[in-house]
């Protein structure tokens, strides 16, 4: 590969195989492949489970999205990798690079919305770093303490199980086509304001990932925020050899959803394969699991709903109309 090739040229997968190769080369180490990273020290009954997603003001925040709603998602992109690994979020550390032109009312409000999210999840804000940055970054650190035992990871799926999501797709993709690409103010849209506060209001589900994983019910998770997609793509990475056979209906995409494709004539297809930041988690578990899981899920208040199963073929599949469609799209990438 040219040492001169510019980053959007390769893209995100090829960017993280570099720092994987560059890792073992140095240290002989194999870099983690899942949601969130896992400390485990002979002298801890627990492991220490941590998260950090980068918010950039630039990329993840339309202009209709106030600092208060910034910091608020800021701290859902790194909840959800925790919880649906099983973990309760503990204690939250933040990074902020701040712009020069931000008014002091903003950065409260920005603080006030990081600390509301926090709050809801009783988790503790315990301090960071302030530093100067040409736009607004984000950086928390999130962490939590497990048994290893009872971790959910990424690997672990076999053929034969069933797929199941607590939460339907699309919305987010509707949400961001009208704040990026539609005229007018989005109070011309009130029949999608689902869709709209998904993105500018984003929330984790519910806690099915403590409940499944504390049960030994599933046999891998993974947080959607990428997207469908580049999730289940993801899935595969860690498990050689096992793909998805999936059914596109209602169980798998939100009614919203389905109405704006047909009022807009766009296609339902690039609405559920390229969206992202759903926050919807996904779960894998042998048949025989499915009904306790299911059960568990409704006693608190969630849900779980069984979309598609796992193959023993590197492949994803729609089934559509009866037709067994080949999904050939990588999802969403961050730098192409």
């Amino acid at each position: 590969m040219s040492s001169n090739n510019q980053i959007n040229n390769i893209g995100e997968a090829q960017l993280i195989k570099i720092i994987e190769d560059l890792i073992f080369k140095e240290t002989g180490y194999e870099l983690t492949r899942d949601d969130a990273f896992f400390f485990d020290s002979q002298e801890m009954e627990n492991s220490i489970i941590f998260n950090s997603d980068m918010f950039i003001s630039s990329t993840d925040a339309p202009i209709e999205m106030s600092y208060f709603q910034m910091g608020r998602k800021s701290v859902v992109m790194n909840i959800s990798d925790l919880v649906v690994k099983g973990v309760k979020p503990k204690g939250i550390i933040i990074s902020l690079g701040l712009p020069m032109d931000l008014y002091v009312s903003e950065f409260e409000e920005l603080i006030k919305g990081i600390v509301n999210y926090s709050k809801s999840w009783d988790i503790k804000y315990l301090g960071g770093d302030l530093n100067r940055a040409k736009e607004l970054i984000i950086t928390p650190t999130v962490f939590g303490f497990k048994n290893p035992e009872y971790i959910t990871h990424r690997e672990g799926l076999k053929a034969g199980d069933i797929l199941l999501i607590n939460g339907k797709f699309g919305l987010t993709s509707v949400g961001f086509d009208i704040l990026l690409n539609r005229k007018g103010d989005i109070s011309t849209y009130p029949n999608y304001k689902r869709s709209i506060n998904s993105v500018l209001e984003p929330n984790i589900i519910g806690n099915e990932g403590y409940l499944l994983s504390n049960k030994k019910l599933v046999s891998s998770s993974i947080d959607s925020s990428d997207g469908l997609i580049k999730s289940l793509r993801d899935l595969m990475l860690s498990n050689k050899g096992m793909g998805f056979e999936i059914d596109f209906n209602e169980n798998l995409i939100d009614r919203e959803a389905i109405e704006y494709a047909n009022e807009f004539k766009i296609s339902l297809d690039k609405l559920i394969l390229n969206g992202g930041e759903e926050f919807i988690h996904l779960f894998t578990m042998p048949v025989k699991n499915y009904e306790k899981a299911a059960d568990l899920a409704e006693s608190e208040g969630g849900f779980l709903i069984k979309v598609g199963n796992v193959i023993p073929e590197e492949k994803i599949y729609f089934l559509k109309d009866n037709k067994r469609v080949a999904i050939e799209d990588n999802g969403y990438d961050h730098f192409k």
